[in-house]
């Protein structure tokens, strides 16, 4: 009976440790959340032919991101897509270029639903600057505007949540 006792002791210090020496990693995370509008700048699209509507498309484009302290970002992006009518997914890759040069590359994963609605979940793959060595991710909503003739894609808007740690100086 002793020894259950002190093991369930010995359970709960090293749970209470493990809670605060991980505490100051956890406190080091900076969370910011930011608007942004998307626009394409070249689309290539092809019909797969299986099923009406499908397309698989390479695109490229530009976001400008507003972050909630101030901060501006722009971003180029490469896109492929697989879709059906207009629905399904996406992965892109895209580099954040801050004013003073910083920047942050993200792999992005996106999937579109009805309504033109998005949801986007990325993780930080590279940064420079400010942001050298830094992990993370981020995650968005994005709302796709109508095309109108002429157009060669949507553009959207929406917001998020970019959360990352950097390392220790």
């Amino acid at each position: 009976m002793a020894t259950k006792k002190s093991t369930v002791i010995l359970f709960g210090i090293l749970v209470v440790l493990a809670w605060v020496l991980g505490s100051p990693i956890l406190a080091g995370a900076e969370t910011k959340n930011f608007k942004y509008f998307s626009y394409p700048s070249k689309v290539e699209t092809f019909l797969v032919g299986d099923v009406d509507g499908h397309r698989v498309s390479f695109s490229v484009g530009k976001t400008f991101f507003l972050l909630e302290d101030g901060d501006i970002a722009v971003s180029n992006q490469v896109v492929t897509s697989d879709m059906i009518k207009f629905l399904g997914s996406w992965n892109q890759y895209g580099i954040w270029k801050f004013t003073d040069g910083s920047t942050i590359t993200l792999k992005v994963q996106g999937t579109l639903e009805e309504g033109g609605k998005a949801s986007i979940k990325s993780e930080i793959i590279k940064g420079t600057g400010r942001f050298e060595g830094a992990k993370g991710s981020s995650s968005s909503k994005m709302k796709y505007l109508p095309m109108e003739k002429g157009d060669i894609a949507a553009v959207g808007y929406g917001e998020g949540t970019l959360t990352y740690t950097l390392p220790k100086k």
